[in-house]
């Protein structure tokens, strides 16, 4: 209930075209429109000294510093970047009184996971699976958790096609519970696992993030035993059977770490990448249309090679 006025009081004080001036650094910040609403605060899109921001604005200052310092901390891991970096941070009183505190992030603009590979295919799982678990390695060796990893914290950027989080709000000191979660990911409302935050639980829910790239309306939770629920839906999907054992796996918690994951989704492309060789060997000796028989490897190839760029940048 206090979470939905606090929207209210957002919605009817922070509107399209209006500034936002900081108390203290005196930064000031044109509303440009709302970017979405969590249990903290309001992001909107913000202009500033004729730069695009992400401005996310909240009535409670404790949980927002929480969240400036998981910024800040993320700026220090080793890597490409994990979240957002932070612009500026500030307090705000707004014309009827009201206290505001808000941070203004880096905007980053790109693509849905489920529409770039829609556009793009399969073959780019497997990559953004590794990137993620790239990334989620980094975080959990600096005793972090994501905590509410889902499709809607996630974009693709391009130039090389790369995952990046554009939401940190739920990210979780290790061992702690998990402050924030959405429960489609969550393997407590699974039945499948505590909510303590751990790598395991990161790793249930990217299991979730790519059914739902699949099942785009998700599905609830059946009385039916969930582990073979969700283990018949991984099934159900053509598009990831390459990657069925390991994401059974990562449902019944048998994995540690990200790394011990990671390692097997590579040998999943690499016996892929195998098959499609051989197969492709197969049919040039029945056809001499060598370069459409070998495009079905090459995108593969071309995906694995953007991947491995993308470590480089």
């Amino acid at each position: 209930m206090g979470t939905n006025q606090a929207w209210k009081k957002h919605n009817k004080e922070i509107r399209p075209g209006i500034h936002i001036t900081g108390k203290w650094h005196k930064n000031s910040y044109l509303i440009k429109k709302e970017l979405g609403s969590g249990a903290i605060g309001t992001v909107y899109l913000c202009e500033w000294n004729g730069r695009t921001a992400a401005l996310k604005v909240s009535d409670t200052s404790t949980s927002m510093t929480v969240e400036v310092n998981v910024l800040k901390s993320l700026e220090k891991v080793q890597g490409n970047p994990l979240g957002p970096s932070l612009v500026d941070i500030d307090d705000w009183t707004s014309p009827l009184g009201n206290q505001y505190t808000f941070y203004v992030m880096e905007y980053l603009q790109g693509q849905s996971l489920a529409s770039f590979i829609r556009q793009q295919g399969k073959e780019w799982i497997g990559v953004f699976m590794l990137q993620l678990l790239e990334d989620l390695e980094r975080l959990h060796q600096s005793g972090w958790i994501f905590g509410d990893l889902k499709t809607d914290n996630i974009l693709v950027l391009h130039s090389p096609p790369r995952v990046r989080w554009i939401d940190v709000g739920g990210t979780t000191k290790i061992g702690r519970a998990i402050k924030e979660y959405t429960e489609f990911y969550d393997r407590g409302y699974w039945g499948l696992g505590t909510r303590r935050a751990e790598p395991s639980y990161d790793l249930f829910a990217l299991v979730m993030v790519f059914l739902h790239v699949f099942y785009p309306k998700r599905f609830e939770k059946k009385q039916s035993s969930s582990q073979v629920f969700l283990i018949n839906k991984i099934n159900a999907v053509k598009e990831l059977t390459p990657y069925r054992t390991v994401l059974r796996k990562a449902v019944e918690g048998k994995y540690q770490t990200s790394a011990e994951m990671r390692v097997e989704v590579i040998n999943c492309m690499y016996h892929m990448q195998k098959r499609s060789r051989l197969n492709t060997n197969k049919n040039v000796q029945k056809s001499t249309s060598l370069p459409m028989l070998a495009e079905a490897g090459g995108i593969t190839l071309l995906a694995t090679m953007y991947y491995l760029l993308s470590l480089l940048l």
